[in-house]
């Protein structure tokens, strides 16, 4: 392979610097990491943790939910701490290496190393999944029109690492145990950090990612400096997390804070604060401002939606494939987690160029439609679940292409929502708060996972028996999937009417 050297004195495989590879490398691994625990982790909750509980579904939906929403919101967090004090290098190693340990903790069979091993996770990815995304925008100059090609190639690695950690880490979980499966993830975490250090050894990264001051780093705080005290904090913050992802006994048993659980209380306040500066934000800004933040705010919002049902592949979607799907000689629930990632992996490239062609026709819709169309095919995927019951044997299974097929048109939306929702936040929002807004966008990813823990709830099936199955948790499921179509379609229809409007509010911005 022939390597090139750009003017930035960064070495270049096929055109791209070729520090992306590694970070490639580093994310696809991590990825795999992530996905494989989240394949496992609901069946791991309601099969193991949560066994002898009759609202065993209820509190795995509880904690799921929790988890989620904690692990996007830890983000704001790792993020605004590497931009003013650790930098990007010193973040990916501190969030891996703790994220690595959490895996391995969960290959502990004690339930108390559960909940630390989630806080672990969560504390980790805080500092690990904000930072090698930057990392990856600071390889190439402004305005290189290579870079959307290198975040195209970036995120194929992340879908690669989605498609076959659920597929490995699902077959040693159900062959040798749920133990290996975490342990499996673990060892991905491992091989990714491994990738990221191999990198930096060979200096294919330059100077970047450093700390943006070293005299911040060495600052002292309760006389340690401030770079190791952040790890420690880090670390003493992981008992902390594990109490409030434990606080679903209190929802179930005794219907503390209106049924709510310490975690959705939280979310709640955050929610009313953002709200709140958004609006005075609003009122402070010029009238042209004020129209592109209220479209900013209105993506944000559908993106949140749309995430809040997709995001039930690893919760109720994964109960419906162990309960309701004919599996048999097929894969297992926890590999079904592998579908989504697949299509990505398929469609990506054939959606962009699709793209790409009607630009050159005058024909590419503009962000507005895609996303009501997005709407739609989640609508329409969740659809193909809801009649899925009327095919159903005389055990209440269903054929597995009702599954295939819905994970291809949900696969679909994303891929007509997802890559534009990001740039769109940036180009709307004024420069004095683009930071702020990509923290809100992050957010709605955490405030997603509420969704997903209050349609869990609803959807919870009360029972103790391991092989929960059968019409009556069909009827429950599917009289879901039909409520969730319901809403999905009709707020695809209202962006798509709303969208001469919208875009116009929009301006010049495509």
């Amino acid at each position: 392979m022939t390597e090139v050297t750009n003017t930035d004195n960064q070495k270049q495989i096929l055109g791209h610097p070729q520090g992306l590879f590694y970070l490639f490398f580093a994310e696809l691994w991590e990825r795999f990491s992530f996905y494989g625990m989240r394949a496992l982790l609901t069946l791991y909750m309601v099969n193991v943790i949560f066994e002898a509980l009759v609202e065993r579904d209820f509190a795995t939906a509880a904690v799921y939910a929790s988890y989620g929403s904690l692990v996007y919101a830890s983000t704001v967090i790792g993020g605004k701490i590497s931009d003013q004090i650790l930098g990007m290098r010193n973040s990916i190693f501190l969030g891996g290496i703790l994220m690595a340990v959490g895996h391995f903790v969960l290959a502990i069979e004690n339930n108390m190393a559960f909940f630390l091993a989630l806080s672990l996770i969560i504390v980790g990815n805080g500092f690990f999944k904000p930072n090698i995304s930057t990392f990856v925008g600071t390889l190439y100059e402004k305005g290189d029109p290579k870079k959307d090609s290198g975040f195209t190639i970036f995120y194929m690695g992340i879908n690669i690492g989605g498609w076959i950690a659920p597929l490995l880490c699902g077959w040693l979980a159900a062959k040798y145990g749920w133990h290996y499966g975490f342990g499996l993830a673990g060892i991905g975490m491992l091989i990714g950090l491994i990738v990221f250090w191999s990198g930096i050894k060979k200096n294919v990264f330059g100077d970047r990612g450093l700390p943006p001051n070293e005299e911040v780093m060495g600052k002292k705080i309760l006389g340690a400096k401030q770079g190791i005290m952040i790890p420690v904090l880090a670390i003493l913050s992981a008992p902390l997390i594990a109490f409030l992802l434990s606080s679903y006994k209190e929802v179930a048993t005794a219907g503390l804070l209106g049924g709510q659980n310490i975690v959705n209380v939280i979310f709640k306040f955050i929610g009313i604060a953002v709200l709140a500066y958004l609006a005075y934000i609003m009122y402070k800004a010029t009238l042209d401002e004020r129209k592109k933040l209220f479209v900013a705010v209105l993506i944000t919002f559908f993106m949140t939606i749309f995430w809040g049902f997709h995001e039930l592949s690893g919760s109720v979607i994964t109960l419906f494939a162990a309960r309701n799907i004919d599996l048999d000689g097929i894969m297992t629930a926890a590999q079904t987690n592998s579908l989504n990632s697949m299509f990505i992996i398929i469609l990506a490239i054939p959606i962009s160029m699709m793209w790409t062609w009607l630009s050159k026709k005058n024909s590419n819709p503009r962000t507005p439609y895609k996303f009501g169309l997005g709407l739609l095919f989640a609508g329409v995927s969740f659809y193909v679940l809801a009649i899925s019951g009327g095919s159903a044997n005389e055990n209440g299974l269903v054929p597995f292409a009702y599954l295939l097929l819905m994970y291809l048109l949900l696969s679909v939306g994303e891929l007509f929502m997802s890559p534009v929702g990001l740039s769109k936040i940036t180009d709307l929002s004024p420069k004095r708060i683009v930071a702020f807004m990509m923290g809100v966008w992050f957010l709605s990813s955490a405030f997603a996972f509420q969704v997903v823990g209050f349609i869990g709830k609803q959807l919870a099936i009360e029972s103790t028996d391991k092989n929960v199955g059968g019409f009556d948790t069909l009827e429950v499921y599917t009289g879901g999937f039909d409520l969730i179509a319901k809403y999905a379609i009709g707020a695809g229809i209202i962006v798509l009417v709303a969208s001469p409007l919208i875009k116009k509010l929009m301006g010049k911005i495509h």
